[in-house]
């Protein structure tokens, strides 16, 4: 089956699909370090670095002149942040939320027999009292012959060793899909914790580089940071430390207490965001109390399933805003499972 990932991001989607089964045939995004990534680890595939507003349908079928030659699953997962509750600043004005509806034209034309999208559970509650992007996507999926399934799946019942709340539409054209099986935290199987992703990588202190792997490197700490970060215990968070390190505007504030927090070893991790680089952006410090510094990008890879050789291009900084954009490989993967599955199933005439 082949696979035109929009909106690839540095292709955690792509990889999962492909670990699934999948021919990954083409990716867009117009980042150009994500794009950068993108083709380092899917050299095999094509690649169109720009605005997917500016693309044509034409400019698909000259990179990929035999795309519908096989089963087809178009992958769409649209920037988050402008439905994201993290981001407050939100605007209807942001062009970002009609960019799901640019794939509407590529879906008329080649009309792939699958369809999947990812994006956090905010998108589907986008402007309730009008249509909004999903509520216009899935009239416009109707309309056109395909049978949907939205769900809010949780990362770590797929395997996925952090705690990820995301929107899943899977659609067909072939007939009704189900949900994919959860294949952790049920029947005995424990969920994948934090030790189980990064416990086998070599120590760093903060602001190190690993000479064995450049993607395995941590921010620097000032001062401050590193006595609070040498007082806070695994899992512990500013709780721990004495008033005055604390800042003025926490010292009084019950709330938001994974700024400047340490990871739990046996627990998945939280959510990673796209300043999972930075010690006071979220609970990003190392778990070990040895390690007094935040997470390195290649801890942060792990706890986004990608393989352990997978390479990110551009600055530290740009590496964290890849990882935390990405669909963790190991949840697009069940999904990829499930597609062929049923894909399965229709051939040999059980749907």
């Amino acid at each position: 089956m082949n696979v035109i990932d929009f909106f690839s991001g540095c292709g955690g989607a792509s990889k999962g699909l492909e670990q699934a089964g999948c021919d990954i045939s083409l990716g867009i995004d117009f980042e150009p370090n994500a794009a950068s990534t993108y083709k380092a680890n899917f050299p095999d595939a094509q690649f169109i670095l720009d605005d997917v507003r500016n693309i044509t349908v034409e400019d698909i079928v000259t990179k990929v002149p035999n795309i519908t030659e096989e089963p087809l699953l178009i992958c769409t997962c649209a920037p988050c942040q402008p439905f994201s509750n993290q981001n407050n600043k939100k605007s209807d004005a942001d062009i970002r939320r009609t960019l799901l509806d640019e794939t509407h034209r590529f879906i008329l034309a080649f009309n792939p027999e699958y369809i999947l999208l990812e994006n956090v559970p905010g998108m589907q509650n986008v402007n309730p009292n009008v249509e909004g992007p999903f509520c216009r996507f899935l009239s416009f999926l109707s309309k056109n012959g395909y049978q949907h399934l939205k769900f809010i799946a949780k990362s770590e019942e797929y395997g996925v060793p952090q705690k990820r709340k995301r929107l899943v539409l899977l659609a067909s054209r072939l007939g009704r899909i189900e949900e994919p099986p959860k294949t952790h935290g049920v029947n005995g199987i424990p969920y994948v914790t934090v030790r189980d992703a990064i416990c086998m990588l070599p120590p760093l202190r903060a602001g190190e580089v690993s000479g064995e792997d450049p993607v395995h490197r941590c921010s620097n700490l000032d001062s401050i940071n590193l006595e609070r970060i040498s007082l806070t215990p695994e899992g512990g968070d500013r709780r721990n430390w004495p008033t005055r390190l604390v800042n003025k505007a926490h010292i009084d504030y019950d709330g938001h207490y994974d700024t400047y927090g340490r990871m739990s070893w046996d627990k998945p991790s939280p959510t990673l965001t796209t300043r999972c680089n930075g010690y006071s952006n979220g609970r990003f410090g190392h778990p070990d109390v040895n390690q007094n510094r935040p997470i390195s990008m290649r801890e942060a890879a792990n706890l986004q399933t990608f393989p352990s050789d997978y390479i990110f291009s551009g600055t530290l900084t740009s590496m964290a805003k890849q990882i935390g954009n990405a669909v963790p490989c190991e949840l697009a993967r069940n999904f990829g499972l499930a597609i062929l599955n049923h894909f399965n199933r229709v051939q040999e005439g059980q749907e």
